[in-house]
This record gives structure tokens, sequence and C-alpha cells, in this order.
């Protein structure tokens, strides 16, 4: 029988627990990592340990080098990010406890890099000495070095343990096979000269690469049994009387929103709208400067799109159904970087000129908080953790 005896032994014991004191405390250990993120102090080799919910810094992780072009990715349990330098190095921090888990300087100079379906392998793309280098996800040793000579653009993770990415030199796709005991390398595609990013849409059926040295996208089903790289948009692309790239454009900002793509303008202040199915365009968006980034927000027919200096003080929100500016925000100097909140009820903002990450509310336009970071660039929450082709 319970009595009120029992009930206040239960107390007693439930106070006594370490567990429930430490939580009560908040300290490392048992922070729950579903509304976090990290924003990236690009000058200081920092990052800033910030809490989406509360709109609030919690802590700062130093010493991870050159942050200068940096991206990162999460584990499948949302408990460690992987960061990829300039330096070529690749940093392990550990969410819940605010530090550097593990670090190697594994290149001299890399781009970017994914982490596998299972969250076991941890993949980099370098520039110098190029090609892609694989290591463990809990003890950072390379399990896997692919040479190339070539600079490495465009990795992306694919289900199965398996990697996709172009090379920027021989304008080649490569898929890289993970899931036995002996990796299988196999050339995708030739798909054209010089490309410069990569991308895989948002269900994960078509890789998209985008080119430099040619006009044009190459477009790859990868759920084909025996996919045939497809040139689209061959008019797309850098011309003599286009403007200065002042920043080449962000495939990894590629919109899919309305059964479209939406692509930055190489060389023009345009955003251009193809239908995914028939790749052919479906119309132009004369907008403020050069895109960098467009980002869908989710759930809603809108794009975001921030750009390339010197008008980079600016974003403009585009209707997907009309291809219409419906929005122009000035949040400052040095608009580097997008992150909408998972469901799209935000977006954070990072200015880096003004040392500040701003906050507004996507329904009424609003800023709502901002939080000072130093020199901030690119914003990543964990719940990039569940969705693939990071």
């Amino acid at each position: 029988m319970i009595t009120r005896r029992s009930i206040l032994s239960g107390a007693v014991l439930f106070g006594a627990s370490p567990l429930i004191r430490t939580a009560a405390a908040g300290q490392p250990g048992t922070m729950a990592t579903g509304g976090l993120g990290l924003v990236v102090e690009r000058a200081s080799g920092s990052l800033v340990l910030v809490d989406r919910l509360a709109h609030s810094a919690v802590g700062r992780i130093e010493g991870l080098g050159d942050l200068s072009h940096a991206s990162l990715t999460y584990s499948p349990d949302e408990r460690f990010a992987y960061v990829f330098g300039r330096d070529g190095g690749l940093t392990k921090v550990d969410m819940v406890n605010r530090s550097i888990a593990g670090r190697v300087v594994q290149a001299g100079n890399s781009i970017g890099g994914a982490i596998s379906d299972d969250g076991k392998l941890v993949a980099v793309s370098n520039y110098e000495p190029g090609g892609v280098r694989v290591f463990d996800a809990d003890t950072l040793e390379m399990v896997q070095d692919i040479p190339a000579g070539s600079k490495t653009i465009g990795l992306a993770d694919m289900p199965g343990r398996r990697f996709i990415w172009s090379l920027w030199d021989t304008g080649e796709t490569w898929i890289a096979d993970l899931s036995g005991s002996e990796m299988k390398l196999r050339k995708l595609a030739d798909v054209g000269k010089n490309p410069f990013d990569g991308v895989m849409t948002d269900d994960g059926s078509t890789y998209l690469v985008g080119l430099f040295g040619e006009k044009g996208v190459t477009a790859i089903d990868l759920w084909s049994k025996d996919p045939k790289p497809v040139r689209f948009l061959k008019n797309y692309g850098k011309k003599e009387d286009d403007l200065p790239v002042y920043k080449m454009p962000h495939l990894q900002g590629w919109a899919f929103t309305d059964g479209q793509f939406v692509l930055p303008a190489v060389g023009a202040h345009e955003l251009l709208w193809v239908d995914r199915i028939t790749l052919e365009e479906t119309g132009r968006t004369a907008v403020h400067g050069q895109p960098v980034f467009i980002i869908s927000q989710p759930a809603s027919p809108y794009v975001w799109t921030n750009f390339a200096m010197p008008l980079n003080d600016t974003v403009q929100v585009v209707d997907s159904r009309s291809h219409a500016v419906v929005r122009t925000l000035q949040p400052g100097p040095a608009v580097l970087h997008m992150e909408f909140a998972p469901r799209g009820a935000e977006v954070w903002i990072s200015v880096r000129d003004a040392n500040v990450v701003q906050i507004y509310d996507t329904l009424t336009f609003a800023k709502i908080g901002e939080i000072p970071a130093q020199s901030p660039s690119g914003i990543f929450f964990t719940a990039r953790a569940h969705r693939n082709g990071l």
C-alpha cells in the first residue's frame, strides 16, 4: 500500500539522486541538443554555441584553426559536430560538454565534408593535396585516402555509406561505396569543365553540378540503375559582358521549392527558376545583387537570398509561385549566411561586419532577437543531423 511516508521517502531518494541534481543545475552532460546550434566566428577560429529556443549564446569553443570558409555537419544523435576548416583541420566538437573532443590537420586546404548515413564515417574534400579522405567518426583515425590530383568540390553523403563528389580540374563526378570491407570506387560521369560546386536535391534523387569553365548545369539521376549526365540551362553561366563575379554562388544554398530548382545567375543580379522534372527554365527574378545563398523557408512558398559584395547588406524574400520579390530587409554590413528554424518560424542571419547574428520572425519579418558574435559566418542548427546531402 502506498502511504504518505513512502511518497516522502521516494521524494527524498529522488532529491538525493546525483543525476537529478546535475540536470537541475544544468551542468554539462545533461543538456538536450535538439534546440542547439553553432555559429562560426571566422576571424577568431572559434564557435558560439547557441540555444535556438532561448535566443541566447550558451558557450564559446575556441582553438579550431582557420575557419574563414568553414562548414560543419552533425552526428545522428546531435551530440557531436564535425567542423571542416580551411587549414585542412577536421575538428570534433562535443555539443554537451562544450569542448573539442578531437582534432586532426589532415590536409593543407580543405573545402567541406559530409558524414555517412549511419554516422560512422566522416569524409573531407580537399583542395590541397586534392581528393577525399575518410575518417572514423569516433576516433578521427583515417580509414581511406582517395587521391585525385584535383581540387575536390560538392562532396555529399548518399544512402548506404556512400559519398559523391566532383573534381574541378578533370570535370568528373565520382562515388565511393564504403558499405563493405573493401571500398568500391567508380567514376560516375564526365560532367563538364571546371565544376565549381555540387549539391544533392532535397529528396536525394539528383546530384546537380554547376560549371564555371563552360555554360550549363549538369544533373545526374542517382535513382537510375545507369546514371547519365544531363546538361540543362546550356546558356547559363559566365558571359563576357556579365558583371565581375565577386563571390562564387554556393550550390549548397540552391533552393528546391514548389516543384522547381532556384539557382543563382552567375555574374548577374538574377534568380533562375527551373522545372525539376523537365529541366526547362520557367522564369527569372531580378534581385538586389549577385545571389550567393538561396534558401527555402520550410513549410512555405518563399525563398530567401543574400548577395555578394558590395551589395551584401541586404536579404530579399521571393515568392516561388509568382517569382516576385515580396520583402527586402537590410540587416547590416556583410550578410554571410542564413539558417531557418526546422519548421520555418524564424530565420537567423549572420552579419559579419556588425559582429552580430540577428533573428527574424518569418511571418511578420520583425527582428525578434540578436546574439553578439565575432565576425560570424555560417550558422548550423543540430536539425541538420537528420537531413541528407549535408
